[in-house]
């Protein structure tokens, strides 16, 4: 059966977010006294020895420092806008870098590409003067930027995907692009669903068919009918009932490869193998609904977020791990300001520099293990080793924040695997690079 990662774009009149990575299966080497043979095993395995990749991201993350800093505000620029709010400064809403290029989207539907190789502005991707972008996604499989748009000349109705080669995109050229989808009417309750695990596009147009994972139709009294489909070729792999607590409200229904996961408002999670319908049940006091998951392929594990804490669960109901300091900063998770890596061992979040400060102004940036639960760093305004880089004095950068300003109302937040730089942007629109 198929698993699904998906960011989904919904033709309604604000996003929804929902994200599901891809994880390499990470086991844990056995001990053992032979050097030789822990340095093979360190070199040829999989997962690498933990204590190694444990102290390799301890020192990764040492001596982190304010490098850069970019501003998706310009008066100049926007000249040509037609739509006034898209001319008003805006809160960073998202955070995508490929290439050596970084692009920020604003709350207001902006999105401006940044070179890290001159630290300059190369372009905006709003090509035309209605466009308000709503998404980005980062097409891997052939160096490209799709761009998710609204637009005030069909009053904001439905969404249009466009896909930009990323050397384009870099040479100041974002018209070059072309659109995708045209054949699709993505208007409400129509979406888009980008899905990195299977290097697909699933998307539902309202006048047409469906075209997802996990079809939930309305519920009856006491039970709820589903279809799962192939997301080869929609045929249906499996229709189903399952039955329902009457008059008790559905808190969600996730599926994540064979496994369903049922909540009711004030009754146990239900773990539902759909293969043989084996039903595990957890307590309602030991799982409470979270406001988001984020689903570890491989690992075969989930992360559930709840009044601002993380916690790591297998699909046998059995809380994996728990975080000794990684307390988010917003009660209402966002999962635009966390990052998961591509190994699914670390988590890097906006957080609360010190969780039992309930007054301080704030956050910090936490770097966490995922399998562990122990925080590895902290990028945080107190501490006196985080500094702006002297580099970037000594270079001219364009940094008018100070650390304590650039770690205030992080709204977004990314991490470059390749270069080891941590991007966040703020409130103001302000987009800044963490390295060292």
């Amino acid at each position: 059966m198929e698993s699904v990662s998906k960011v989904r774009m919904q033709s309604s009149p604000r996003p929804t977010y929902g994200r599901r990575i891809v994880a390499r299966k990470r086991t844990r080497p056995d001990d053992t006294k032979n050097c030789v043979r822990k340095l093979l095993k360190r070199e040829i395995s999989r997962a690498g020895n933990w204590a190694f990749n444990r102290t390799n991201s301890q020192e990764k993350f040492r001596n982190f420092h304010l490098q850069e800093e970019f501003d998706t505000h310009d008066p100049k620029a926007h000249h040509f806008l037609k739509l006034p709010f898209l001319k008003k400064r805006s809160r960073i809403v998202e955070i995508v870098a490929a290439r050596d290029t970084v692009f920020a989207l604003t709350h207001s539907g902006i999105c401006a590409a940044f070179s890290r190789d001159t630290n300059k502005r190369i372009c905006f991707l709003n090509i035309r003067d209605d466009e308000v972008i709503r998404s980005l996604f980062y097409n891997k499989n052939n160096d490209s930027l799709i761009t998710v748009s609204v637009y005030a000349s069909d009053n904001f109705s439905s969404l249009k995907c466009r896909t930009t080669p990323i050397e384009y995109i870099r040479r100041g050229q974002p018209d070059a692009g072309f659109p995708l989808f045209e054949s699709e009417s993505l208007r409400w309750p129509g979406f888009v669903e980008f899905d990195d695990v299977n290097g697909k596009v699933l998307t539902y147009s309202a006048q047409d068919s469906p075209g997802i994972m996990l079809l939930i139709f309305d519920r009856a009294q006491s039970h709820v009918p589903l279809k799962i489909l192939s997301i080869e070729d929609g045929s249906v792999l499996k229709a189903f009932n399952h039955l329902l607590h009457r008059n008790k409200k559905v808190d969600f229904i996730e599926q994540f490869n064979e496994k369903l996961l049922v909540k009711q408002e004030n009754e146990n999670l239900q773990i539902l193998d759909v293969r043989n319908s084996q039903l595990t049940e957890v307590s309602r006091t030991e799982f409470m609904t979270p406001s988001a998951f984020i689903f570890l392929y491989e690992n075969q594990l989930f992360l559930t977020f709840r009044n601002r804490t993380v916690a790591v669960w297998n699909f046998r109901g059995e809380l994996v791990t728990s975080f000794e300091d990684h307390l988010l900063w917003y009660p209402d998770c966002n999962t635009n300001n966390i990052y998961i890596t591509s190994e699914q061992d670390l988590i890097i979040s906006y957080c609360k520099a010190h969780p039992d400060n309930s007054v301080e102004e704030v956050g910090s940036i936490n770097i966490s293990n995922i399998l562990t639960g122990k925080c590895l760093a902290k990028i945080r305004a107190d501490d006196p080793s985080v500094r702006i880089s002297p580099r970037a004095r000594a270079n001219s950068s364009n940094i008018r924040s100070s650390v304590q300003e650039a770690l205030e109302d992080v709204t977004a937040l990314f991490y470059d695997e390749e270069r080891n730089e941590i991007y966040t942007g703020n409130r103001h629109g302000l987009v800044h690079v963490w390295s060292n």
